[in-house]
Parts: structure tokens; C-alpha cells; sequence
């Protein structure tokens, strides 16, 4: 059924395009929001670059009837118009605070009352939603960039039980690898899928190589000094020094080796790029910006970063201070062939022939890592490492977080793989910890 739409300022500068992304639903767009756009039109962060694109796209479709009865957005498309009304005599007194959140919510009310077809509140905060639905208004959040289920998204390793003793043998002769009708896999695996191939005696680690159709044996490896402690990890580094894979993603909770794993794979692979560069987004805890913090510009962002160099350190101390390859590590910092920076610092910058590793990738929309992945130039690998379910983004959930909308939408591709880590190696508390609390 055909519904009016009425937008939230955080739809906007999630998504510019959003109007766009409604079928033939009509949308509106209260006054406040426009004032609100104004507030964040200079700046360089992707919230910024949101409200001016924003801004352009209705100034193109600027008429008297944006005002009045709508513009028609194309074909099979709704109308568009701006409402000016942000006023209700109902709601009086309701709210104690006069803000852009109140005059949305009274604008959706007062249409809700006059309408004819459903209207509904689209909005990516939920104390906004919540306040909505408390006076009877529907409300939702923007869709449109969402992952259909969590619990279906794409892990990049599977099990083979009771697999025959003289297959697995098969694999561990030269050349280490059968093919798919051998191993018995009915449809064609996704592109750089790994599995555990075993029965009661006998176990085989393997990845399925798109590019010549087999499955092929891994055996347990380092990387620059760091060794893997499980099948998964030995598969997050097997797709992470693979020249083959421009895009990795690896994912998993708090203790996993995601970043150690990443940053380890890049010290190895070092000499096939001329930088390795380690990011991550600053997304301030309890929503307070990094003006907050006492200290000059580079006393602020350390705390974000210090977990970046603690991983750097365990990779260094692999070594012994005498070690020539102790004092490389520091030798590379120096020189700028390792960059740990905070996100924002990479725009404008050519990625070429740059390992670049982009850690909790969750907090990141998925505008912003089509903004990174688009950025790459040749001979640049991209990885970005995560947890799904560990998000401080005030507006993204497992569900609509650039993370996971990569997964979804990579899943397949040739030049893409995922890796997802789910057994904790930090030690035996933290492991209890991350599952009980």
C-alpha cells in the first residue's frame, strides 16, 4: 500500500540519495530538517558531504510545487515536497524541550491527521522511533542499505564430516589439491571458501581456488613471526597473503586476532607494497566528540589509536631487541612505510600499491566503505576487520552497518573474501568474559 514517508535529518546524512530509494511511496520533508542541514553543510566528515549532496539534489527539483502539492520524483516514483508546518496544537506541552526532533514528530502527527494513505516516520534513531510510536505514529527505520538476517550472513568456512580416509590422503600428496566432484561439494562453492574436511581419524584444511576450479590443501603457517592458533585464523591469514584478493573482510568479537592477524599478514607481504597503512574511524564513545578531551589535536586522537600500536608491539616483540628485524619495525615507522592514522586523515589520498587495513570497520556506513573501496588503485589490498555485533555508531545496528553490507553484497565475487573468527585467543578469561557479560 502506497504510504507518505515523512523524513529524519539522520536518513539524510546516512544516505543522499535516500529519497530516491522509496518506489512510488511520497515522501515529505519537514522544515526542521532543512534548517538542521544547515548545521552540518561545512566540513569535510561523510556527513557533511551528505548534506550538500543532499542540498544540490532539491535544489534541482526546486519548484513552488516542492511547497505546495509535490514534485513528481520519475517514473514509478512518488512525490516529493517540503512541509512547512511544524507545529501541533495536540501536542502542546508533550515535549519540554523545543528541538528539531519535537517539530519532526509534531509534523508527522499533524499529517498523520489529514492524510489519506499511511504516513510514516522514517527515522535511524530509535529513541526517536520509540517517541512516535508513544503518540500513535508508525515508524521505521531506513531500509533500504539493511542486510535481510544476521544469522545468514556469509562466514567464508564450512565442515565436511565424514569425508572417506583416501580423499583426505588425496590431499596430502603432491599436488595437494581435488577437485570438486572428488570431494563430493554438490554446488559450486563461493570463490576463496575454506573448509574443514574430516572424519573420525583423519582431518584436512582446505580452500576452494575459483580461478582453477580445485580444492586445495593449506598447511599451518607463519606470518612474520606470528603464528596461527586455529583452523580460522590459519584461513583469515591464508585470504589476507593471497595476491589474489584485493578485498578481505574478517570478522569476529573482541580477542579473535582480527587486526593481529591483518597487520601480520601485511609485515609478511611488505615488500609487494610501498606502504602499509593501519585506520580507523573515531566514533567517540557516549556520543561526545573528541572536543571533549583535554590536549592538543594529537593528544585527543592516541587513545583511539593505541590499540593499532599495541598490536604493532606484539608483532615487534616476535623478536628480540638485538634483532635486526625488531629494529626494522621501528625503522619502517620512521620512514612513513608504516601509517597508523585515524580515518578521516586518508581523504584526498592516491591508494596505490597500499596495504590498507581499515580496523572496526562496523562503525563505518556503507557509503563510506564504498567511499574507501573506490579510492583503491592498483596494486592496493584492502582489509577491513571488525565486529558486527560491537557498534558505537549512534545510527547503525548489525544490520545496516557498512561491515555487514559488504558481505552481503561481496559474497561471490572473484576478488573478495571473507573470514569470519569466532573462537577467542587472548587468554582463557577473556574468553569467559566475552561470552558471559
Amino acid at each position: 500500500m502506497k504510504k507518505t514517508l515523512v523524513l529524519d535529518t539522520n536518513v539524510i546524512l546516512h544516505d543522499s540519495d535516500c529519497i530516491y530509494h522509496f518506489e512510488d511511496n511520497d515522501i515529505v520533508l519537514p522544515i526542521a530538517v532543512l534548517e538542521e542541514l544547515d548545521h552540518f553543510k561545512k566540513g569535510n566528515d561523510v556527513l557533511n558531504y551528505h548534506a550538500r549532496a543532499f542540498v544540490r539534489i532539491i535544489d534541482e527539483l526546486s519548484t513552488e510545487k516542492m511547497f505546495e502539492g509535490g514534485v513528481k520524483l520519475g517514473p514509478k516514483q512518488g512525490v516529493f515536497r517540503v512541509e512547512i508546518n511544524s507545529v501541533s496544537e495536540d501536542l502542546a506541552g508533550v515535549f519540554a524541550e523545543d528541538i528539531t526532533d519535537h517539530r519532526i514528530l509534531y509534523t508527522a502527527y499533524e499529517l498523520a491527521k489529514k492524510e489519506k494513505q499511511r504516513v510514516v516516520l522514517v527515522s535511524k534513531d530509535v529513541n526517536l522511533r520509540m517517541k512516535a510510536k508513544s503518540l500513535g505514529i508508525e515508524a521505521q527505520d531506513y531500509f533500504t542499505d539493511k542486510v535481510a538476517s544476521i544469522d545468514e550472513l556469509y562466514t567464508g568456512k564450512s565442515t565436511i564430516e565424514h569425508l572417506d580416509s583416501a580423499l583426505i590422503d588425496k590431499l596430502y600428496k603432491t599436488p595437494f589439491e581435488i577437485t570438486l566432484d572428488e570431494s563430493g561439494i554438490e554446488n559450486t562453492p563461493e570463490p576463496w571458501h575454506h573448509y574443514i574436511m574430516r572424519n573420525d581419524q583423519k582431518s584436512a584444511l582446505s580452500v576452494y581456488n575459483p580461478n582453477q576450479d580445485l580444492l586445495q590443501r593449506l598447511d599451518k603457517r607463519a606470518a612474520h613471526g606470528i603464528m596461527p592458533r586455529n583452523a580460522e585464523q590459519l584461513f583469515a591469514l591464508d585470504v589476507l597473503t593471497n595476491d589474489d584478493i584485493p578485498l578481505v573482510s574478517i570478522t569476529g568479537k573482541a580477542g579473535t586476532g582480527k587486526t593481529l592477524l591483518a597487520l601480520a599478514a601485511a609485515m609478511e607481504k611488505k615488500r609487494s607494497y610501498r606502504q602499509i597503512y593501519i585506520a580507523r574511524p573515531i566514533v567517540p564513545l557516549s556520543n561526545k566528540d573528541i572536543g571533549y578531551l583535554p590536549g592538543d589535536i594529537k593528544s585527543k586522537i592516541d587513545p583511539y589509536l593505541q590499540p593499532l600500536w599495541d598490536n604493532l608491539k606484539v608483532i615487534q616483540n616476535q623478536y628480540l631487541s638485538n634483532n635486526s628485524e625488531f629494529e626494522k619495525i621501528n625503522q619502517l615507522v620512521e620512514e612513513e612505510k608504516i601509517v597508523i592514522a585515524p580515518l578521516t586523515y586518508i581523504r584526498g589520498r592516491s591508494l596505490q600499491k597500499i596495504f590498507f587495513i581499515v580496523d572496526e570497520a562496523q562503525n563505518l556506513t556503507p557509503h563510506e566503505i564504498k567511499t574507501i573501496i573506490t579510492r583503491a588503485g592498483e596494486g592496493t589490498k584492502v582489509v577491513f576487520t571488525g565486529d558486527i555485533f560491537q557498534i558505537d555508531h549512534p545510527f547503525l545496528d548489525s544490520q545496516s552497518n557498512g561491515l555487514s553490507y559488504l558481505i552481503d553484497r561481496f559474497k561471490g565475487q572473484r576478488l573478495y573474501a571473507h573470514m569470519n573468527l569466532e573462537k577467542g585467543e587472548r587468554s582463557a578469561l577473556a574468553e569467559l568474559a566475552s561470552n558471559l557479560l
